[in-house]
């Protein structure tokens, strides 16, 4: 939402298309969005096929301590290949008092779940963890548009690059909250506030709930089609035809957005599209692969010197 508003209001936005993927999320449906820490690979898990196969080492050396790109994308490879929904965990193989002390939290959740770890595999699938892109800003955490700041993972300030090393986020966030609030506190005259009316909104139509089921739809292939075409595993074909279909379903949101009464729901799929749009276009600009960033068309390494892919809304709104 941050992302799309700042847009909106003029602010240039980088590198939308380093979207981290977590390679091991709980494949369970009233969990989908457990992480199941690396630290338990690190402490010996292994990743597993449905047939009870190891097969990281056909895709890493480092087997399933490698780094979590290259976790991700073997998963990846690896269900395309099987057709599998998921991969698993092996950790009825570690000693269950371990588990359950090392790893309380993840151990109990499981358990509310039916799933016992000290004794059956963890189902397990990538999933999209950390935007390393965002609204650019300046070491202070200002953009584009005066007066408006941006931090976290809403803002690119530079400190990932084309792959978030664990816990930068924590990073990012502290050093640019400190920044922010150190500027607005040595330049207070910049933000005295003023009294502005804004109007009413008005709207051409009426609210149907029927309408909603279309929303609904929409949010839907917006996500299938993000998760397709511009997932973990890229090619400049998918990305083309990704971008063909966010562009017609950019101008049909937008009829409903100035055609029906304000509600949470549409607001929230605005954004939602006008990102991915945005993601689309950052991933065609980079003619290569580097980092968590992977297109079939560019085989790694990255030969070309490093640079930011910058979307200003002057050049590319809609």
């Amino acid at each position: 939402d941050g992302i799309a508003m700042a847009y909106r209001a003029g602010a240039r936005v980088a590198n939308l298309e380093f979207m981290q993927f977590h390679p091991t999320c709980l494949y369970h449906p009233k969990a989908n969005t457990f992480l199941i820490t690396e630290a338990l690979r690190g402490e010996g898990a292994e990743l597993i096929n449905a047939k009870g196969e190891a097969f990281m080492k056909k895709h890493s050396p480092q087997g399933s301590l490698a780094p979590r790109d290259i976790v991700a994308r073997s998963i990846d490879a690896e269900m395309k290949k099987s057709g599998a929904e998921c991969v698993y965990l092996d950790t009825p193989k570690m000693d269950a008092e371990f588990i359950k002390n090392r790893f309380p939290r993840i151990y109990e959740r499981c358990l509310e779940l039916g799933l016992d770890i000290t004794k059956q595999p963890v189902p397990v699938v990538p999933a999209a963890h950390y935007l390393c892109g965002g609204v650019v800003v300046d070491k202070w955490g200002r953009t584009d548009v005066r007066r408006l700041f941006a931090i976290g993972e809403t803002a690119c300030s530079g400190l990932h690059g084309a792959n978030r090393l664990a816990s930068n986020s924590l990073l990012e966030c502290v050093v640019f909250a400190h920044q922010g609030a150190e500027y607005v506190r040595a330049h207070r005259d910049e933000f005295t506030p003023k009294s502005t009316r804004v109007p009413e909104w008005i709207y051409f139509g009426n609210h149907d709930q029927d309408e909603m089921i279309v929303i609904n739809h929409m949010w839907d292939e917006i996500r299938h089609l993000m998760w397709n075409y511009v997932g973990i595993v890229r090619s400049n074909k998918r990305l083309e035809r990704a971008h063909t279909r966010i562009r017609n379903l950019l101008h049909e949101i937008q009829d409903y957005y100035w055609n029906f009464k304000v509600h949470s729901d549409v607001l929230e799929l605005r954004n939602l599209a006008q990102v991915a749009h945005l993601s689309i276009a950052c991933a065609l600009e980079r003619k290569e692969s580097r980092g968590i960033h992977y297109n079939l068309d560019y085989p790694p390494p990255a030969r070309l010197p490093p640079k930011d892919t910058i979307i200003s809304p002057s050049t590319f709104l809609w």
